[in-house]
């Protein structure tokens, strides 16, 4: 057992300023079935402590999972913060301090019986179509408990589930292969794996369809982006420019820029652009009551009518800013320090009807799921591979195309935006990477389905 009160007590007596310490318990429950073989069944169980000391001014950190090495490990992390050259101290903005136990809720419990049996059916299903060559299905339940005490008085526990299915469909057929894969669940039980059947369903025909697909001409034109292509679309353009250490220039890894760096009251899309990030939402994978940091979470509005207003920060960014703090830290575990993440950053809704997007479309293209990105150092370039598109001639869809990607600048496509949806959508996302030593988050990104203008070609 990790005592949490003692590990301050000890760090206070070697002189830090402040200590916040998180204890965490994770078991993991996964299974992996491929053309109807399970080919691995896991169960990880990991517990430990991470300590973040301020000492005169610096970070120092460690991370144990044996509760006999604490002593040492606190004094080698103060020795690390010691040794740091200081340009400035770091500060941290006032927050207050609270001492809570959330229970996350779960609707319809699952256990890894019945993780097991829905992920054999689905690869049943997606192998239904004849064309599909290959099918894999991952389901994954991780069962989570923090608890998050520091030197000002928090004491708070955070206890959820998570469950997720990870579905890829391949076909073959005369030389050429293509595959589809999604993501589908969320924080919850059952519940967040209702519509799974009906997806599998979905990308099995998709799959097989686009071996008879063409690749699209390549084209600057009005594209219509379904709610899952822009979740990517926000999460990399949209929702890693607004973490402030990237803001700051003080992630650089993982492509750590930002466009807009500087930018604040300025305007970096049309009147039709609003961005949040919010992690209130229930059920989403960002959702929680309260940050690594201690922080009660809040929904905070980062591009106003395309007005550029707010940043995602941590304490010490809040305070270098000027700014309230707004839950934006987190670690992927007790062995790593929080970062300024994401929780679900979102495209807000508009008041279009979807399909009406689609028929007020005299010439474009229907961009449908995520794929893979490809961005700059600043984010201001990119492109996104699509897993599929349509073609939208005279306000109706059309031909399907295959090897779809979609290229743009930042400024230019946010401010072509001149359509939003009133189908937002929250997707999980399950493999963020950021940081060095890289730390891989859970998180929520989404909006509705949008218009805008960039470039669509295909991979040749």
């Amino acid at each position: 057992m990790f005592d949490g009160q003692k590990a301050i007590r000890i760090a206070q007596k070697h002189g830090a300023a402040y200590c916040d310490i998180r204890i965490e318990n994770i078991t993991k429950n996964g299974i992996t079935i491929e053309n109807g073989i399970i080919e691995q069944s896991t169960i990880i169980q990991d517990s430990g402590i991470g300590i973040r000391v301020l000492y005169d001014g610096a970070w120092g950190f460690f991370s144990t999972s044996h509760s006999d090495k604490i002593e040492d490990g606190i004094i080698s992390a103060i020795k690390a913060a010691k040794s740091i050259q200081k340009k400035a101290k770091i500060a941290l903005s006032d927050i207050s301090v609270q001492q809570k136990t959330i229970n996350y809720p779960i609707q319809k419990e699952i256990d890894v019986s019945e993780m097991t049996k829905i992920s054999q059916d689905l690869d049943k299903t997606i192998r239904q179509n004849p064309k599909i060559s290959k099918s894999l299905v991952s389901g994954i339940i991780t069962l989570t408990g923090k608890y998050f005490e520091s030197s000002e008085g928090a004491k708070i526990t955070q206890n959820y589930t998570d469950s997720t299915i990870d579905m890829v469909a391949t076909a073959h057929q005369y030389g050429m292969t293509q595959s589809i894969n999604i993501t589908e669940g969320g924080r919850g039980g059952l519940e967040k794996l209702a519509n799974v059947f009906d997806v599998a369903s979905e990308i099995s025909d998709n799959t097989a369809s686009l071996l008879d697909a063409k690749q699209p001409k390549e084209e600057k034109a009005a594209l219509v982006m379904n709610p899952d292509f822009v979740a990517l679309l926000t999460h990399e353009i949209l929702g890693h420019p607004s973490e402030a250490d990237r803001v700051l220039g003080k992630e650089m890894a993982w492509a750590g820029g930002a466009w807009w760096a500087g930018m604040l009251g300025q305007k970096v899309g049309s009147q039709s652009l609003n961005v949040i990030d919010d992690p209130t939402i229930p059920g989403s994978l960002g959702w929680y009551e309260f940050d690594d940091e201690g922080v009660k979470s809040q929904k905070k509005k980062l591009v106003e009518d395309g007005i550029l207003v707010n940043h995602m920060h941590s304490r010490e960014t809040a305070s270098m800013f000027g700014v309230e703090p707004n839950s934006s830290m987190r670690a992927t575990s007790y062995g790593f320090m929080p970062l300024i993440r994401m929780a679900c950053t979102c495209i807000e809704a508009g008041n279009w009807d979807p399909q009406e997007i689609i028929k007020d479309t005299k010439h474009g293209y229907y961009i449908s799921n995520m794929k893979v990105p490809s961005i700059d150092m600043k984010r201001h370039n990119w492109s996104i591979s699509a897993q599929y598109a349509h073609k939208i001639e005279n306000g109706e869809i059309g031909e399907l195309l295959r090897d779809v990607i979609i290229v743009g600048t930042a400024p230019e496509f946010f401010s072509s935006i001149d359509a939003c949806g009133n189908d937002f959508t929250v997707r999980p996302i399950t493999n963020c990477g950021k940081g060095d030593p890289m730390q891989q988050m859970k998180m929520g990104n989404g909006g509705p389905t949008i218009r805008g203008v960039a470039t669509i070609r295909g991979i040749s």
